[in-house]
């Protein structure tokens, strides 16, 4: 189906949002369901006329749709303006190439021409990341059709896929027993690309949590020239070249294809739900199964009103989920440990789920809460609520007041947690805050609302984004977070690999 010009997907029915705005309401004593503004329906109009004529690049286009549905990624932010029609950022072209000559002639092109050019995956930055939020003309550059596996090597248990494509698309051009381990919750859309470029956190809550775990070397186009580092499981040879791709956000280089590590998909797999009466008590379970070695696959914490919300909590207890995997022998010791050591701390198991198919495929498997949470947003515009995730690393020692202090900021509405990764010197907490929106002054609201808890957040020593990226509307705040010598270093590779400047203006410099 056809992607919706304002929506997570595609567009969605009217009764469908109402109903979830009702069940939301429902819930959360939220947002004016009765009061329901639908959004504005797509017309060229409303985007405005590109001031760069289209290059004689078979592969570039001036369509207002195709410009419209690449104006925004997906925070709040991006969503009210698309929802009232507001495209007045829209980039002036669109480019889909379909291999490296294409994207080298492309960035000839534009750095001849000045026009800026922000690559895009799958469109799901949160953090104003895609946005062309700066004077001057710009381009989308699309790798969406750059999305094949084109090498399996199984004997290193290692495949090489240009960086357009999906989750699911990785996955399906896989051989049998193989499969890419990494199923964020944006899996249906997001790309490997993305991933790479935004330090993403996929699906191990402890030991392989970000994709910088299963990369093995990336290639990248640049206008200084090609970048691409050599494979190895390791090397103690200077700063790493992919680190410097890794969270670089296409401000240094259009990151190409990449050499990524998969797994045997797992045969034994089981999960247990356990009830905590209270938070505190789930957060020392998770520190203890943290530092105990076990390493399980899912260690999610959520509090009582998310998971009331998201799990089919009772709204009365914490829900822990602890799961194991593997592809060569059972996991019946592993959790049997793990639940003796989250009853020292008063959690009550649940029924087990054993799983041992490996039939099934990865969409049949991850199309449940985890992944439909992003389309539950679609309502907030139209029901009259905003909403805002944060989510952060901090120290054990520190995490207690820096909890304390977030779940404070959403007091004029709901705050929710979660704890999405856990590490044996801290958590990865997810934050979700919803409030009543001021209609006419979201924008206002919503930026009023990242820069106090960003602030927090800082302010209580955790970082200002685990895997979301830095983007635009982090930019502030990983400028205070960075050493001083380290951004004389990154301008200076700036500098270097884009003398024109046009490769992602405004992000992380």
């Amino acid at each position: 189906m056809p992607k919706s010009h304002w929506a997570w997907g595609p567009e969605p029915a009217e009764p469908e949002l109402r109903e979830i705005a009702r069940l939301f309401t429902e819930h959360t004593g939220l947002g004016e369901p009765d009061a329901w503004e639908p959004p504005v329906p797509f017309s060229p109009g409303l985007v405005p006329a590109s001031r760069v004529p289209v290059p004689a690049l078979p592969f570039c286009t001036a369509d207002p749709y195709e410009r419209a549905v690449r104006t925004y990624g997906q925070a709040y932010r991006d969503l009210i303006r698309a929802y009232r029609g507001d495209f007045a950022n829209a980039p002036d072209l669109v480019a889909l190439p379909r291999d490296e000559d294409e994207i080298a002639r492309l960035l000839e092109w534009a750095s001849g021409q000045g026009v800026a050019v922000v690559p895009r995956g799958g469109g799901t930055s949160v953090v104003g990341g895609v946005e062309a939020r700066f004077d001057g003309p710009s381009l989308c550059l699309d790798l969406g059709r750059m999305n094949r596996v084109l090498e399996v090597d199984r004997e290193s248990q290692a495949v090489l896929v240009e960086a357009g494509a999906t989750g699911p698309e990785i996955n399906a051009g896989l051989p049998g027993g193989l499969q890419l381990r990494f199923f964020p919750q944006s899996y249906e859309f997001s790309t490997l690309g993305g991933w790479i470029a935004t330090r993403a956190g996929g699906h191990f809550a402890t030991l392989h949590t970000h994709i910088d775990d299963l990369v093995e070397s990336i290639r990248a186009s640049t206008p200084a020239g090609m970048w691409e580092s050599r494979r190895l499981p390791g090397s103690g040879a200077g700063p790493s070249p992919d680190r410097w791709l890794l969270g670089s956000e296409g401000a240094l280089g259009v990151i190409t294809r990449a050499w990524v590590r998969v797994h045997r998909r797992p045969v034994h797999k089981v999960s247990v739900p356990v009830r905590f009466a209270e938070w505190v008590a789930g957060v020392a379970a998770v520190h203890d199964l943290a530092q105990s070695g076990l390493h399980p696959a899912n260690c999610r914490l959520l509090d009582a009103r998310e998971a009331a919300l998201t799990s089919g909590g009772d709204g009365r207890h914490a829900l822990l989920i602890v799961g194991f995997e593997s592809a060569v022998h059972p996991v019946d010791a592993w959790m049997s440990r793990a639940l003796e050591i989250v009853s020292w701390h008063g959690g009550v198991a649940g029924a087990a789920r054993q799983d041992q198919s490996q039939d099934q495929s990865q969409d049949q498997v991850w199309k449940g809460a985890f992944t439909r949470m992003p389309y539950l947003r679609n309502a907030y515009p139209g029901l009259g609520v905003i909403a805002e995730t944060i989510e952060t690393a901090v120290t054990w020692d520190r995490f207690p007041a820096l909890h304390e202090a977030v779940m404070a900021e959403g007091e004029a509405g709901t705050t929710t947690c979660r704890l999405a990764f856990a590490y044996p010197d801290g958590p990865a907490p997810y934050y979700t805050i919803i409030v009543p929106a001021e209609k006419g002054a979201e924008l206002e609201q919503w930026d009023d609302l990242k820069r106090r808890v960003s602030e927090t957040v800082l302010r209580m020593g955790g970082t200002i984004t685990h895997h979301h990226a830095v983007g635009r509307d982090h930019r502030p705040f990983y400028d205070r977070q960075r050493p001083d010598p380290f951004a004389l270093a990154l301008k200076a590779a700036k500098t270097a690999l884009d003398p024109q400047g046009v490769l992602n203006p405004g992000v992380l410099i």
